[in-house]
């Protein structure tokens, strides 16, 4: 059995859970606090980081590699392009999302919004909040608006890892009260929507919804 050690509202711990999902994978979900982990986890992940997975005797850390091997070893409904140039463009999307996405919507607004009152008794910064919402994202927002385009994915109209990196980047976005402004992104809105009304997607939704009692 598949195991994934992590915190259901990580979206780094959904992206592996969406792309088992949609390769119909069946798999159990090992709470980990993404916060301070234990020296047992560190086993499973030497930078402390979630999500790790364990299969048989595999473990492997960080959910771009976790994906990676999934898609090797269980090659059926194929996440990841053949085409090389297209496969090349998915992971760059990942990369985009994994690092530029989520410094800002991660720290910057779900960590200020949901996480420091929830967890640490700490109030939201609203000032950073706003400069995020208003000055940092939307260039990104910009940016992936002008990628998209007919179809089911953002590469090649295929849906891929890429659709699953970034449009698990908004779904914490949206625990945080936000969403994509569709007057202003109108494809991207769309496309993010699609993704996420998915079974894969929408069944990590409600349940991460139902724990923040939404």
């Amino acid at each position: 059995m598949i195991t994934v050690h992590g915190a259901n509202a990580s979206p780094f711990v959904r992206k592996v859970r969406v792309v088992l999902a949609e390769k119909g994978l069946a798999y159990e979900l090992e709470p980990v606090s993404p916060f301070g982990a234990d020296a047992e986890f560190r086993k499973l992940s030497p930078l402390g980081k979630i999500p790790a997975m364990t299969d048989g005797d595999a473990t492997l850390p960080d959910s771009s590699v976790i994906c990676a091997y999934l898609e090797r070893k269980y090659p059926e409904r194929p996440i990841y392009p053949k085409d090389p140039y297209a496969y090349g463009r998915a992971l760059w999307f990942e990369e985009f999302a994994d690092s530029a996405l989520v410094a800002v919507i991660g720290p910057k607004v779900f960590f200020q919004r949901i996480v420091n009152p929830m967890f640490f008794n700490r109030p939201c910064d609203d000032a950073m909040v706003e400069k995020a919402l208003a000055e940092e994202l939307p260039p990104l927002l910009d940016y992936l608006e002008g990628q998209i385009g007919a179809g089911d994915g953002i590469v090649d109209g295929r849906f891929s890892i890429a659709d699953v990196a970034i449009a698990s980047m908004f779904v914490n976005l949206q625990h945080a009260g936000e969403d994509i402004d569709a007057a202003r992104w109108p494809k991207l809105a769309a496309h993010v929507a699609r993704v996420h009304a998915r079974p894969s997607f929408a069944a990590c939704i409600a349940e991460e919804r139902a724990m923040f009692g939404r």
